[in-house]
């Protein structure tokens, strides 16, 4: 069976879900909803998801919506050997989700990419971009020699700390790279679901604070 994701390919959320349905396996069919595409408050929409946010899973019957619920879902329904699927992982992926991926959307590619040149704070922005490089930092160290966060087999917790990373390399800030984050990028970018999933042009969001 096909499953269905609703969300446009430049949403960071949708990113994240069709790269983990990808390491998984699945052949998944992705609906344009969102952004200049709109029809988030369709009544059909709508009904799939109350919230008319994106993304939204279809998969038969059952629906899903919040992006770390539907990979949680997608790794429960269709669980593999070589997806690393333990409580640390778990935890580290709420932690990449909440913590990580959080000190850079909001305060930096909002407050930065999405805001236009003459509203943006830059001392602010240079700020966050550091705390969110100290976070990377941490996230590396917690990989050590490994070739993933939690070992020899991906997680949800490199989905998350690695979602972001297209981003974080191409955005026209000043870069104090952590120790072994670029070659941890440059693993992902080798890897066909990411570079069809992840490193996707984000530039239609560039000054645009309306969606």
């Amino acid at each position: 069976m096909t499953l269905i994701v609703h969300g446009r390919a430049s949403s960071s959320n949708v990113q994240a879900v069709m790269w983990g349905a990808a390491e998984l396996g699945l052949t998944v069919e992705r609906r344009d909803v969102g952004g200049k595409f709109g029809g988030n408050d369709a009544p059909e929409y709508r009904a799939l998801n109350p919230m008319g946010l994106i993304p939204t899973l279809e998969d038969g019957a059952t629906v899903m919506f919040e992006s770390a619920a539907i990979l949680r879902y997608l790794v429960a329904q269709y669980p593999r050997s070589d997806f690393c699927v333990t409580p640390q992982a778990d935890m580290w992926a709420e932690w990449a989700k909440g913590t990580l991926s959080r000190a850079f959307l909001l305060p930096v590619f909002w407050g930065y990419y999405r805001t236009p040149e003459a509203e943006r704070d830059m001392d602010q922005v240079r700020v966050d971009f550091r705390t969110y490089e100290g976070l990377l930092g941490m996230a590396m160290r917690q990989r050590g020699d490994n070739k993933w966060l939690m070992g020899d087999r991906i997680s949800l917790a490199d989905i998350w700390a690695g979602h972001l990373l297209f981003r974080y390399f191409t955005i026209d800030l000043p870069r104090d790279v952590p120790f072994g984050l670029q070659a941890y990028y440059d693993m992902l970018c080798a890897r066909d679901a990411f570079q069809t999933h992840v490193m996707v042009d984000y530039s239609e969001l560039k000054g645009r604070l309306a969606f």
